[in-house]
This record gives C-alpha cells, structure tokens and sequence, in this order.
C-alpha cells in the first residue's frame, strides 16, 4: 500500500517533470522548454511530500533531484527534437573560441559557423559538439537543424538514436522515484510509530497514547 502510493507519487512527479520539459521542446512554448514548468511540478512533488510529513533529509534528497530532472530535461528534449525531426547540413567554421564562462564547460571549444553559401546558419549557431582544439576557421563541419526553428541547432557526434539520447535521463528518474518511494513509506512509519514523549521530534497518530514502564 505505501510503495503503491509512493511510486504513485514518484511517476507521476517524475511524468509531469520532464514531460514538461519534452512538450516545451516539441511546441516551442517557452514557459514549458525553459524548465519553468518542469520546476512548478518539482515544486508540487515537494510539497507533497511536506503535507505527508516525510522527514527533511528524504525531501531534500527529492527536492534535488526534481530540480535536477527539471533542469536537465530540456537539453535532453531538444536533442530528442533534433533526433527525431532534424536535418543535417554541411556548414563552414568561421571561428574558434575556447570557453572560459561556466565550469561545467571549461575544455570546451565553441566554433561559429554559417552555410556555405556565406549566409547565415540554422538560427543563428555557435556550435560545441565537433568542434575540438583542432577545428581551424574554413573546416567544415556537419549541423543538424529543426526545421521548424523551435530548438538550437548542434554539430553532429556520430550517429545518435532517441534512445542513446534519453540515456542520461534514466538515471535522474529511477533515483527521483526511489526517493519518493522511500519518503512516503517512512514518513507513514514514523506516524505509526511515534517518538517516545520528551523527544525532540513531534509524535503522530497514537501519540497521546503511549504510555511509558
């Protein structure tokens, strides 16, 4: 019964997370592909947990890992898009820049480019995936684009499925639904087994019935 409705708790949150995330990336609605939304529904799954009383360390341990999946989502969907709809184009490199912005990107080299032709690329790209300390101005690199605009375009590493691309998702989602599974099953154990009086921890259901020796 418990596990039945915390894993209820942690596919639901987890569904509306990232599936957030996907719809925003599909459509366009900037609310839904910026992670705004996915971070409501993280927001919600957390309070949940709070109005079941789950104990602080299980929904902070929750409370990262929605925020997590909520942020993470995006870049996966937009690849997703790109997997599923999008075209590849042959474009020119028209300069390199080593990154020396975030942390998580340091060692990365981001290449401008546009299409042969001179015009512009795709919405406009600064590209990092084939673009490496060797990549020199006129190399020629491949692009894959949406058609539709809706996401950035990316240069092309090997051949990619949407499965390789929803890889590194199943680990955000099988720890956020274990979390919510181990919260709720012992936030209702801690309720039916209150604290012994004097402790610093409040008693739930039945508390004012223990009775000491």
């Amino acid at each position: 019964m418990l596990i039945g409705e915390g894993l209820c708790a942690g596919v639901l949150g987890t569904g509306l997370i990232a599936g957030a995330g996907f719809f925003g990336a599909w459509t366009g609605k900037s609310a839904f592909a910026a992670g705004d939304v996915g971070l409501m529904c993280a927001l919600g799954l957390v309070l949940y947990l709070l109005l079941v009383r789950a104990g602080r360390a299980m929904v902070g341990i929750v409370a990262v890992l929605a925020v997590g999946l909520a942020l993470h989502t995006p870049q996966i969907a937009a690849g997703v898009v790109l997997t599923a709809r999008g075209q590849e184009r042959s474009v020119v490199v028209t300069s390199v820049q080593a990154n020396e912005g975030a942390p998580g990107a340091r060692g990365r080299y981001f290449c401008s480019v546009e299409n042969r032709d001179g015009a512009p690329a795709p919405s406009s790209a600064r590209i990092w995936r084939g673009c490496t300390r060797s990549t020199r101005p006129g190399d020629a690199l491949a692009l894959v684009y949406d058609p539709k605009g809706l996401v950035p375009p990316r240069g092309v590493e090997g051949a990619t499925s949407v499965t390789d691309v929803l890889r590194s998702l199943v680990g955000w989602v099988a720890g956020l639904v274990v979390a919510c599974v181990v919260a709720v099953v012992r936030s209702f154990r801690l309720l039916d087994h209150p604290v012994a009086p004097g402790s610093d921890r409040p008693g739930g259901r039945g508390a004012t019935s223990a009775e000491g020796p």
